[in-house]
């Protein structure tokens, strides 16, 4: 798919330390002009951290919420995946043209074909130490608020969060027990973020769930093969399945 400019003015780069001339797109950029949230953590998350991270992202998405994080492993991907490729945003430090992690090869893919994916930097570029750093600025720029899922102490997370209190953007983070995500638990010790205690009514703030016609859903009810499923709807599959939302039997898709 082409690299193109954005070609309108976006609102929440003003509080960017400079705002960027240029920003590379491919992909929906009609998702600049919804309500964003930002999303960032650790590459290795625990499983407490996996699992309510992705149903974080998903209950935001079924607000209408658009989800932004850095396409990173870990936290970045996890988002991403849970507000589903159509409504997440992936800002890359590379150009786009390239698809960094490897790793998260087809996650960007599909990012590309239904949401949208974002860069600094022209076609050919190679990420580097400070590009992470201005990926990370205009990551945080974009979502009203900030919301970190696990961080450790001197973690990358943690410079998204000193852009977000120069920004003056609330900051959210999942509880975790003592000796465990000792970033964010410093955040809470020193009063700079909140604790998010009930998903539901934490994303109830942003709006109320938005029912939609599910073409995906209605054609998963007639019993698909896989491989039928998997050619038309590639990853969303196994991620329904990791959702519950379906089962795996004999081949054949089976709605849960």
């Amino acid at each position: 798919m082409n690299t193109k400019l954005v070609d309108f003015n976006i609102p929440q780069l003003k509080h960017m330390a400079k705002e960027p001339k240029e920003l590379y797109y491919i992909g929906n950029k009609k998702l600049l002009k919804n309500k964003m949230v930002s999303i960032v953590g650790t590459r290795r998350p625990c499983n407490y951290t996996k699992d309510l991270t992705f149903k974080l992202a998903q209950a935001l998405a079924k607000r209408g919420i658009v989800v932004v994080s850095g396409a990173a492993m870990g936290v970045d991907a996890i988002a991403h995946r849970g507000a589903t490729p159509s409504n997440t945003i992936a800002v890359m430090a590379n150009g786009l043209n390239i698809k960094y992690p490897a790793v998260n090869k087809s996650l960007i893919n599909d990012i590309e074909k239904n949401g949208l994916t974002l860069s600094f930097y022209k076609d050919g570029f190679r990420a580097t130490k400070w590009s992470f750093v201005a990926r990370n600025e205009l990551v945080v720029a974009l979502g009203s608020v900030l919301i970190v899922t696990e961080a450790d102490l001197n973690s990358g997370s943690l410079r998204s969060v000193e852009f977000a209190l120069k920004m003056q953007k609330d900051i959210f983070v999942l509880p975790h027990r003592l000796n465990e995500s000792l970033g964010t638990n410093k955040l809470l010790e020193k009063g700079l973020a909140k604790p998010i205690y009930n998903i539901e009514e934490f994303a109830n703030q942003f709006g109320e769930i938005i029912e939609v016609k599910n073409d995906f859903l209605d054609y998963l009810k007639q019993k698909p093969t896989v491989n039928e499923a998997i050619s038309k709807f590639g990853d969303r599959i196994y991620e329904a399945e990791l959702e519950g939302l379906i089962a795996i039997e004999n081949g054949y898709i089976i709605t849960l």
